[in-house]
């Protein structure tokens, strides 16, 4: 099938068509163009040639629209004045008042940080359009390194976060412990390490958390025990799904505790709940982190502002 190429119109033939469009006289319509009426006749001449159909019927007393002309009116109208309004959109879109961002984010911020941030910063920049996607920490390096996501928010131990990314720290908590509130320790205020050290885990993969992982099972090599993993799950409520089941216990953000799930209760570790490592070092439960990060070379308008809104939290 042949494609039918259409003429490029040049706004200024559209200005023209909707002033005689509205003032149904060539004579007014040249007045308000500023032009004399001859020039403004062959140039309404031309864009019919242009258009291949006839936009106004006339006679020598009186100019009227045809059905094709009175169609076009409103699209012409809406055209001209979305044209109208780009430099304005240019600069709100220099300034990150407008545009398109794409945000990953663990599934942890989404109990409380990233609700009052996500409503917050539509508040203040309404034009924005923040598209939120779920996903664990590995993953979203992935899509950073590929462009495919402007910013993430992860997870990590103090410390630790990626060398070649920019971030900045929006939080910092305790690990505590998911029971069975069927379990002994659930009667325990403040349980002790040495007190969890035998008993079965559910744990989320190495891969998507690495830093937090290794403070883990750090903590239990030095008390000379290998962490017993009976179940390995990825996102935290899936996490605290099998707690309740039965399958173990898990350490999880402190923030999950928002996560009221029935025959589960949460457990901060005894203050004093220290091992010493083989070099002599005293190891404690790591904290977690929740960064902000994106790439420094890739900071959009739109970016700038969710960065600056972050900070300001």
């Amino acid at each position: 099938m042949r494609t039918v190429e259409h003429p490029w119109i040049e706004l200024r033939l559209w200005r023209q068509f909707l002033v005689l469009a509205e003032e149904l006289h060539f004579g007014h319509a040249a007045q308000r163009l500023h032009m004399t009426q001859p020039p403004l006749t062959q140039a309404i001449a031309g864009l019919e040639r242009l258009l291949g159909v006839r936009l106004f019927d006339r006679t020598k007393r009186s100019v009227r629209l045809t059905p094709t002309g009175l169609a076009l009116v409103p699209e012409v109208r809406e055209l001209l004045a979305r044209a109208q309004a780009l430099p304005a959109k240019a600069h709100a879109a220099e300034a990150g008042e407008i545009g398109r961002l794409k945000l990953a984010f663990v599934s942890t911020v989404g109990f409380d940080l990233l609700p009052r941030w996500v409503t917050g910063f539509r508040q203040r920049w309404p034009q924005v359009a923040l598209e939120l996607i779920e996903a664990t920490g590995d993953v979203q390096l992935d899509w950073l390194a590929r462009g495919e996501v402007d910013a993430g928010l992860m997870l990590h131990a103090p410390g630790f976060f990626p060398p070649d990314l920019a971030r900045w720290r929006a939080s910092t908590e305790p690990l505590v412990l998911a029971l069975p509130d069927t379990h002994p320790l659930a009667g325990v205020k403040r349980p002790g390490m040495s007190a969890v050290l035998d008993e079965p885990l559910v744990m989320f993969p190495r891969r998507i958390l690495p830093s937090v992982h290794d403070g883990i099972f750090a903590l239990y090599h030095a008390a000379g025990r290998s962490p017993r993993v009976a179940q390995e799950a990825i996102q935290m409520q899936t996490i605290v799904n099998l707690v309740s089941a039965g399958l173990g216990v898990a350490w999880v953000p402190a923030s999950v505790r928002q996560f009221q799930r029935p025959g589960v209760v949460y457990r901060p570790l005894s203050p004093v709940s220290r091992m010493t490592a083989a070099d002599g070092h005293t190891l404690s439960l790591p904290t977690c982190e929740t960064s902000l990060v994106w790439r420094e070379a890739a900071v959009s308008p739109a970016l700038a502002q969710l960065i600056r809104f972050a900070k300001a939290q």
